[in-house]
């Protein structure tokens, strides 16, 4: 990549995490127009709105990614998954833009969204692969299935009443998905610190 094109992407990056992190307008045409560049040099880099969203979270991403292992030495399979998905959620609940982009990305994303929305599908086929390893997750399960589930609950528990909600809603999916769980399966300091 030339130096102008890296550095027309850089600013595009640091743009759109103002932009995102700010109430109001968050439109591409205002990120572009935030980071000095034309729509088309935003679009040349990133084409779809979910594929700049996926990379400005790239850190909370390679969180995600990295936590795996981690969760898979310390914890049961089942619990592993649960503290992850936790995590996943709660990022998605922090920034809503975040979990647009995830709904966006699974079906037929874009080259450059899909490369982004790949290391996540990676980590979470890990998962779901010791799960079933485990027999303590339906089998034929894929990672994309669990994402499908877990969107709508992205946007519910935005208020205190929601809250209780989406908890509820969580127990389900995770009842559903690992039957072999009950309702004390729920994970302790442990995992709520390799999860954080």
């Amino acid at each position: 990549m030339r130096s102008d094109a890296r550095s027309n992407r850089l600013r595009i990056l640091e743009a759109a995490a103002e932009v995102l992190a700010t109430p109001g307008d968050t439109s591409l045409k205002s990120i572009a127009r935030r980071a000095g560049v034309g729509q088309g040099t935003l679009y040349r880099h990133f084409p779809t709105r979910e594929a700049l969203v996926l990379q400005v979270y790239g850190e909370e991403v390679d969180g995600l990614v990295t936590a795996v292992p981690v969760l898979l030495d310390s914890l049961c399979p089942r619990l592993a998954l649960r503290a992850w998905l936790e995590r996943l959620l709660s990022l998605g609940r922090r920034a809503p833009e975040f979990a647009d982009a995830m709904s966006g990305a699974t079906g037929e994303p874009t080259r450059q969204c899909r490369e982004a929305y790949l290391p996540l599908l990676g980590a979470l086929s890990a998962l779901v692969s010791a799960n079933e390893a485990a027999g303590t997750i339906a089998p034929g399960t894929t990672a994309d299935d669990v994402l499908l589930l877990l969107g709508p609950l992205w946007h519910v528990g935005g208020v205190d009443a929601d809250r209780a909600r989406a908890v509820r809603l969580f127990e389900t999916v995770i009842r559903g998905l690992c039957p072999s769980g009950t309702a004390q399966d729920v994970p302790g300091p442990e995992a709520a610190r390799h999860a954080g």
